[in-house]
């Protein structure tokens, strides 16, 4: 009787029955659903690949995500650059401070082979921070032991400004047999308006198993515009490098730094310097390396903007200086076939640094640029754009070259992504240094100006004005031109004063404005160059009332 009813009552109530059939459909639709999304999540969490904590997980760019979880090759060689830069400024620094609360780096899924009594085993491993672990919620369970931080960890999330430096401007070994291996700290003093200081503590050669020295190489820019050079040349008995960290002795001269602090002393026929140099917070590049076919470069910044003071003694007149404006860089490589494009400059808001080294035959025009420029506030690195080449018009004679005629002015346009920065440049006094190695006839350029900058970084309208140093290579005669194919340099021995510099970077933007909750793992299944290939990002708790 029942069914008989139901029954007629569909065929007498069509659109209801309908209806009732419809709901009861999509209500059975919606459980299967639920039933396998809830089984795709414990399967999901018993998986060995998993990367727990976080509310945002970063991967390399490239990256397939599924071929990453299944363990595809795709994901063997990528990993998060500069890892250490990433965690500590960009992430994890002052800019984004109301907003990350913890930044956990981790290494997932990374092939090791053990060998042990003639057999070899092929396991994954991974690696994590405890503490930055357990500050996103992703803390292992131990069965038995202490799993906390060790002094390495500490110092990877959290260095000193000892160990900061130390690690950014740390000495190098050359690998091959390059007779033009060189590698040097650098720092430009302002002493007065129109008076500066360029001095080069350079180590060039076979390091440590040919011929090879050292060198102190120092420019005085005097106030009524005129130049002195000076020179010591030091045996390599009497050189001494350190792969740990970033003193240097060169005879009587030296660069010691400690707890942030760069103790500088010189000595040179008619000259003699003490400075103690202070790097600014916040404004450090950090270091990059090159590597193709027979060039090997690398460059860092570890003072963008610094403040030194001491005195400098010129013929045994002694004169102090107090807090004059400071910049430092370190550069290491081989140089054969090498030119560069470089610049710094520091306005009122913003400081702003670019650079790029080309080899011999490589073109800036054909789309392979290694190009970048930096724009930095008080709070670190504010964005890192690309740019194709650099505009050179106008002619000036240049100091210490007869004959020689420098541009009056350099302009560029870089961007990233959606923004775009304009930088105009005004040559106040240019000398140069001939470079005729390879058997082209160049000449380097050491440039003081006036700069402009418009624009946008992270979205956000920037300009301002300033001025800075900046270096290009020009042919003699040369009115107006664009920078492309570069000549040869001469060896590391023949530089004058100011030898050559290289980046190759393309870091990730970040803007003032990021999302209102940020939490993150930056997941990489190998490291590249540093031993970090993940983080994770945690929003910070409200303060309580």
């Amino acid at each position: 009787m029942l069914l008989t009813l139901a029954l007629r009552h569909l065929f007498v109530r069509k659109a209801r029955a309908l209806l009732l059939l419809f709901g009861y459909s999509i209500g059975a639709g919606v459980m299967l659903v639920l039933l396998s999304v809830g089984e795709a999540m414990l399967i999901q969490s018993r998986d060995v690949a998993l990367v727990g904590g976080g509310e945002v997980t970063a991967l390399p760019e490239g990256i397939d995500l599924e071929g990453l979880r299944t363990g595809s090759q795709s994901g063997l060689f990528y990993g998060i650059d500069r890892a250490r830069f990433v965690t500590r400024q960009l992430l994890g620094g002052p800019r984004h401070r109301e907003v990350v609360a913890a930044v956990s780096p981790v290494i997932e899924q990374k092939l090791v082979y053990l060998t042990h009594a003639g057999r070899t085993l092929t396991v994954r491993a991974g690696g994590e921070i405890p503490s930055r672990a357990a500050a996103v919620g992703a803390s292992l369970r131990l069965v038995a032991g202490r799993w906390e931080d060790t002094r390495g960890d500490i110092a990877f999330i959290n260095p000193s400004r000892e160990e900061l430096y130390d690690e950014l401007d740390r000495f190098h070994l050359p690998e091959g047999n390059d007779s033009t291996w060189g590698e040097w700290h650098y720092f430009n003093v302002v002493t007065g308006p129109e008076e500066w200081w360029y001095i080069s503590y350079v180590v060039g050669g076979l390091v440590g198993r040919g011929h090879w020295g050292g060198q102190l190489l120092v420019t005085h820019r005097r106030g009524d515009g005129s130049l002195r050079r000076y020179m010591a040349a030091i045996p390599s008995g009497s050189v001494q490098i350190d792969t740990a960290s970033a003193d240097l002795i060169l005879g009587s001269s030296s660069v010691r730094q400690h707890e942030g602090v760069y103790r500088i002393m010189g000595t040179a026929p008619g000259l003699a310097f003490d400075l103690e140099v202070t790097p600014a917070a916040h404004q450090f590049f950090p270091a990059v390396e090159r590597e193709e076919q027979d060039l090997r470069s690398g460059y860092v910044v570890p003072a963008l903007r610094a403040s030194a003071t001491g005195t400098f003694c010129v013929d045994e007149t002694c004169r102090r200086v107090q807090h004059a404006a400071a910049y430092h860089d370190h550069n290491w490589g081989e140089w054969h076939g090498t030119t560069w494009e470089w610049g710094v400059g520091t306005g009122s808001r913003f400081t702003l640094l670019y650079g790029g080294v080309l080899a011999e035959g490589r073109d800036t025009l054909s789309g392979s640029s290694p190009f970048f420029l930096a724009l930095f506030d008080s709070l670190g690195a504010l964005q890192v754009y690309r740019f194709e080449q650099v505009r050179r018009s106008g002619a000036r004679p240049a100091r210490g070259a007869p004959g020689v005629l420098s541009p009056t002015n350099l302009e560029l346009v870089a961007r990233r992504d959606r923004d775009t920065l304009r930088l105009s440049i005004r040559v106040l006094d240019a000398q140069g240094s001939r470079s005729e190695a390879g058997g082209f006839a160049r000449w380097f350029l050491q440039l003081r100006g006036e700069f402009a900058l418009e624009g946008t970084a992270g979205g956000a309208r920037v300009d301002d004005k300033g001025r800075g140093f900046f270096e290009t290579y020009v042919k003699q005669g040369v009115r107006s031109q664009e920078s492309g194919v570069r000549d040869e340099l001469p060896s590391v021995w023949t530089l004058m004063n100011r030898p050559s510099r290289n980046t190759d970077i393309l870091l990730p933007a970040l803007t003032d404005n990021p999302p209102p909750t940020l939490k993150a793992n930056l997941v990489s299944p190998s490291c590249s160059t540093e031993p970090s290939s993940s983080f994770t990002l945690k929003k910070p708790t409200p303060p309580s009332r």
